[in-house]
């Protein structure tokens, strides 16, 4: 949902930069700023994939082009986005978008977090020719845009990061067509991820439709309930009763969304959580592992080991895998974890508990 709470710390920025100002503002932020495919000025969209670690907080709407719309499929790291007295609050694994022109945004990233997440940009005039057919069933803020109300700001609200959001991120680092066939390969996958935030559904929602959204909820609720109770995680049984559905439906439905059965997710953010710590110095490697439910220092080094690379006490060093790290390794590496499931000692959700982590 939206807050209606204003933030105070914000700078008020009139969104938008000149055409090739982007890539020199991440890099003076010190992000790793890739541009995927597209180009906001030439063609009307832009993929474009954001990985940064702030000493300070960031300024973030510097980088939001005028007369815009701008999805964020956000990966790892908190930030918001303000408009007048409502704001977007973005977590690990959510989505939603915003609309600039000529009116103002307030933005931040967090400092001290990684940050994780893909930007697809839309011009205004690149959606009025494609969407107006459609008006009538867009989110109302895509109707102002394409009625030409300026000005105009708005956001949209979050929503959870989907198993089909992240095929979708995937999809862009190998399209399977000819090198003279990407540019309109890739203008309809932006079509794509238009189709899939842009539309709102109406008092004759689909009960199919429906219960998607109510499934992604509590696949939502879910893990942050798991995230606030990662050393001693509820059984499969207690975290069904707490969002309000039936352990197997909750077990089906969490895989489907993600992509990783509840263990596999749970030992993902038990060991995400811990190289956070680590990276702060202020925990030792036992201290890390028993503060996310590891009380067996091995299996905790050996889980470890196998996402990150390299054992726990060299982490927070820059290894040679770490120095050669890959754009394109980085982004599948957050959008799916296939290794997960060749791990031997994570098994499907099938026995109505969730197993601690290793001890």
């Amino acid at each position: 949902m939206v807050n209606a709470t204003p933030s105070t710390v914000l700078h008020s920025v009139a969104a938008g930069s000149p055409p090739g100002y982007e890539q020199p503002f991440w890099q003076r932020a010190g992000a790793r700023w890739r541009q995927l495919a597209g180009n906001f000025t030439r063609d009307g969209f832009s993929f474009e994939w954001h990985e940064i670690r702030p000493a300070t907080h960031l300024n973030w709407a510097g980088s939001f082009h005028p007369g815009s719309v701008e999805i964020c499929l956000n990966l790892l790291g908190e930030g918001r986005v303000v408009s007048g007295t409502t704001q977007i609050d973005f977590g690990a694994d959510t989505a939603a978008f915003f609309v600039t022109n000529g009116a103002h945004l307030k933005a931040k990233r967090l400092a001290g977090q990684n940050h994780e997440f893909l930007s697809v940009e839309f011009s205004i005039p690149f959606l009025r020719q494609r969407l107006t057919p459609d008006a009538g069933q867009l989110h109302p803020l895509l109707q102002g845009c394409l009625l030409g109300d300026p000005p105009l700001a708005g956001l949209s609200g979050p929503t959870p990061l989907t198993q089909r959001h992240r095929e979708l991120l995937k999809s862009l680092l190998h399209p399977p067509v000819l090198a003279s066939a990407q540019r309109l390969w890739f203008e309809a996958k932006a079509l794509e991820f238009a189709a899939e935030f842009f539309f709102c559904a109406h008092a004759e929602e689909p009960l199919c439709t429906r219960a998607q959204r109510l499934g992604a909820e509590r696949v939502a609720r879910a893990k942050t309930i798991l995230l606030e109770n990662l050393a001693e995680a509820p059984s499969l049984e207690e975290l069904g009763r707490r969002v309000a559905c039936s352990h197997y439906y909750l077990s089906r439905t969490f895989t489907r969304e993600t992509g990783l059965t509840l263990s596999q997710w749970l030992r993902r953010a038990r060991l995400e959580r811990a190289a956070e710590l680590l990276r702060t110095r202020q925990y030792n490697v036992t201290e890390a592992a028993l503060e996310v439910g590891y009380s067996s220092l091995s299996h905790f080094s050996q889980a470890f080991h196998e996402m990150f690379g390299c054992c726990p006490g060299l982490y927070p060093m820059r290894t040679p895998a770490q120095r050669n790290h890959s754009p394109d390794r980085a982004i599948g590496s957050r959008v799916t974890s296939p290794s997960e499931s060749a791990r031997p000692d994570i098994h499907p959700d099938t026995t109505g508990a969730i197993p601690p982590a290793r001890r």
